[in-house]
């Protein structure tokens, strides 16, 4: 994954993100860059009113993120990026909704309980560098 890869898929993520209060954004967000066997995937997932989740997959070709697309309708996470968002939740939940403390506490806690693991994604190309999440 280079510099420039995090720099297009922060952009992707900005755009998405730029019309997320329509959807009922509360402003957390996390962002997967995952380099795929199959293809290059940025993940946005947002959380919304309701303890919802929204969930944005963009796709393109290997090592060309200047193709990245909207994915498919139904489109799914694979079992490795599920495993991080799974993350994430529990995350979000521990810090975010079930602890106690100001906002800004307990916003600086859920900033800090980082995932430091990469997803073993079957990628030869990269030696599997998997998803790699990033807090917006």
């Amino acid at each position: 994954m280079t510099d420039e890869d995090v720099q297009t898929a922060l952009r992707v993520a900005a755009d998405y993100l730029s019309s997320a209060h329509l959807r009922g954004s509360l402003g957390l967000s996390v962002l997967l860059i995952h380099a795929g066997g199959d293809g290059d995937y940025i993940l946005v997932h947002t959380w919304i009113e309701g303890y919802m989740s929204d969930l944005a997959i963009f796709t393109g070709p290997v090592g060309d993120a200047t193709h990245l697309r909207p994915g498919r309708a139904g489109l799914a996470p694979c079992v490795w990026v599920a495993a991080v968002l799974a993350y994430e939740r529990d995350a979000v939940t521990r810090h975010v909704l079930d602890s106690q403390g100001s906002v800004d506490e307990r916003l600086v806690a859920w900033r800090g309980d980082v995932l430091d693991w990469r997803a073993r994604s079957g990628d030869r190309r990269r030696n599997g560098p998997g998803a790699t999440p990033t807090r917006c």
